[in-house]
């Protein structure tokens, strides 16, 4: 692909690191933060952002013009509003973010400039997991640079437009990635979710209008405002427009993350890209999206990687960065192991998923180790129905921890069968 192809990570070079000021403009940067302020008004912003069909990267898939259009109209100099990169990426198997922000951070700061212009929020912040220490120190020093350069600050380009950028490491929890647990934590409280109504839009961090959008989303503004709705739109192979970072890990033969065209057929991504499975192992199955996605056999190989399709195929697209199982790793045990996580990383502010993820983790581990029952079975059945189920927890993290979960038990039934029958899992005592 081009470099015209591959709009977010064109510039993005391992050996010589990330681009200062001057060589992210030579490569193309500021010219839609120069449009933006220059001709457009932030309604035709997000006019441009909505007709790109550019959706959400976080996993949601929500449209980000639609997002935006939820926003109080008011100048930023009238009322305070929020912009907010979700940089807390805790999706295990997922770290396209972090490749983004360590190998070009002025992406994403021009991209908020872009995002915070569409909504006319006057202050930004960069909400960062607490693992991240070099895309840190990348950050801070991209802002510093942006700032010196007049491109952060007060009258951005001599306009009447005002933003500033500020870094936020997060004490380190997954649920910091829900957004109105995200807000919550920034105003120095326990990270747990919100009821909503009133979306963050209208009454997000401190009260005040506050759009959060992950960082890849952001990084696609520059590109999208410089060259056009159209433009990005064609980028895709489908319906849904532009390009995604997509990654492959487990026992392929290159795990990592290439900019693809939304809508890349997965196999492409497995056999082409990860360069397929490691010599002696056989895929058997992937999550598609992460952790919190339902397993695809190796019969989906040929779905296109694009929402509606990964949907239509039984999962969904979340991040985009498949995690393979192969056929010599104990699906129970790759179960479990994601359950465990889930169950730790719980706020334990609702009943069911504090309670019933460490519940559905302890019969696991009973199969696993050989002192599982039918009984117990018919127990995981019911927390993949009722935790799995939309409406019955606060927010979405216990249906997110049974996707795994409910597709495991329904595609591996013959392994959940052979443990309890054998007293063991029987790849374990054969290794």
């Amino acid at each position: 692909m081009s470099a015209a192809q591959r709009p977010l990570t064109a510039m993005i070079d391992p050996v010589t690191g990330p681009p200062d000021c001057t060589a992210y403009e030579r490569g193309g940067g500021w010219q839609a933060t120069r449009k933006a302020l220059g001709t457009l008004s932030p309604a035709d912003v997000t006019d441009i952002v909505t007709r790109s069909k550019l959706r959400g990267r976080g996993g949601a898939g929500f449209g980000t013009g639609q997002k935006w259009s939820f926003v109080p109209k008011e100048p930023a100099s009238e009322r305070r509003k929020y912009l907010i990169a979700n940089a807390d990426e805790m999706e295990p198997g997922t770290f396209k973010d972090r490749w983004l922000m360590e190998g070009n951070p002025l992406q994403l700061v021009e991209g908020m400039i872009l995002a915070a212009y569409a909504v006319q929020a006057g202050h930004g912040i960069i909400f960062l997991r607490g693992e991240y220490h070099l895309a840190c120190q990348r950050l801070e020093h991209a802002i510093g640079q942006a700032r010196q350069l007049g491109w952060l600050g007060p009258n951005i380009l001599g306009s009447a437009f005002s933003f500033d950028i500020h870094v936020h490491s997060s004490a380190g929890r997954y649920i910091c990635g829900e957004e109105t647990a995200l807000l919550t934590t920034l105003e120095g409280r326990r990270a747990t979710p919100r009821s909503k109504p009133p979306f963050p839009q209208t009454g997000g961090l401190w009260g005040a209008p506050s759009v959060v959008n992950n960082v890849e989303t952001l990084c696609n503004l520059p590109p999208i405002i410089a060259n056009g709705a159209e433009w990005f739109a064609a980028l895709g192979l489908g319906d849904d427009g532009g390009t995604k970072i997509y990654g492959a890990s487990g026992r392929v033969a290159r795990p990592g993350a290439w900019e693809l065209p939304m809508g890349t057929p997965l196999r492409q991504i497995i056999e082409e890209h990860a360069g397929g499975m490691r010599p002696g192992y056989r895929l058997r199955a992937l999550l598609p999206g992460g952790a919190s996605t339902a397993f695809l056999d190796a019969s989906a190989l040929d779905v296109a990687m694009d929402y509606a399709s990964v949907e239509k195929a039984g999962s969904r697209l979340g991040t985009g960065m498949a995690i393979v199982l192969d056929d010599q790793t104990c699906p129970i045990g790759m179960i479990r192991n994601l359950e465990h996580f889930f169950a730790q990383e719980s706020c334990g502010w609702c009943t069911p998923c504090r309670d019933g993820l460490p519940w559905v983790e302890r019969l696991l581990d009973a199969i696993e180790e050989g002192t599982g029952t039918q009984e117990d079975m018919d127990q995981l059945g019911r927390h993949a129905r009722m935790l799995g189920a939309p409406g019955r927890t606060f927010c979405a993290h216990a249906p997110g921890a049974m996707a795994p979960l409910a597709s495991g038990l329904k595609l591996f039934a013959d392994d959940f069968a052979d443990h309890i029958a054998q007293c063991r899992c029987p790849q374990r005592h054969a290794a």
